[in-house]
């Protein structure tokens, strides 16, 4: 069964990413096609990259970049659950992806994003163009949540019927970029 990678992008107290996140994680552990790890980036706690070496040479010091390394390494897609800061990409989710290189390599990702009149999507524009620099293959379908804070009442996440669709147009389009990229994966 392919690895998921759902990586959640806000590390703020009181984010409203979390709920989001959690009602997406529960939609890919009901989907069953994917054994799906979560990736909290505010549980990782990386610290601002500042690595002697670049990551394409994989000679990590440290032994958080190395746990990290291995954790990636493992994943075989990404949904990234991300809003826009300042209509960009979350810091802690560049940093994130600047820590390694190889390890990110023709692995497709996915976008839940949320923020305000945008949906977040401001910050997947420029996002993207980081992931295609690390050889990663960002796909068309994704969830875009408009006035995040209307939609998450009590910390739960109120999904209407178009996010339950896009997250199964995800989960169909993942399986098939996953399966696609898996030979040049195994390089």
């Amino acid at each position: 069964m392919p690895r998921l990678g759902v990586v959640i992008a806000s590390i703020r107290e009181g984010r409203i990413g979390l709920p989001i996140a959690q009602w997406f994680i529960e939609r890919a552990r009901l989907d069953g096609r994917f054994d799906v790890d979560v990736i909290d980036l505010k549980e990782l706690d990386l610290p601002l990259f500042a690595e002697r070496n670049h990551p394409r040479f994989q000679k990590y010091e440290h032994e958080k970049q190395k746990a990290w390394s291995g954790r990636v390494a493992a994943l075989d897609a990404f949904v990234l659950v991300t809003p826009e800061y300042n209509h960009g990409t979350s810091p802690a989710l560049l940093n994130a992806l600047d820590y390694l290189f190889v390890e990110w390599h023709y692995k497709p990702v996915a976008f839940v994003s949320y923020g305000g009149i945008s949906g977040g999507l401001r910050g997947v524009q420029h996002t993207k163009p980081t992931l295609a620099a690390m050889r990663m293959v960002p796909i068309i379908e994704a969830i875009a949540v408009p006035f995040a804070a209307k939609a998450v009442e009590a910390g739960v996440f109120k999904a209407n019927e178009q996010h339950e669709q896009s997250a199964k147009a995800i989960f169909d389009e993942l399986l098939r970029w996953t399966d696609a990229l898996a030979p040049l994966r195994r390089r």
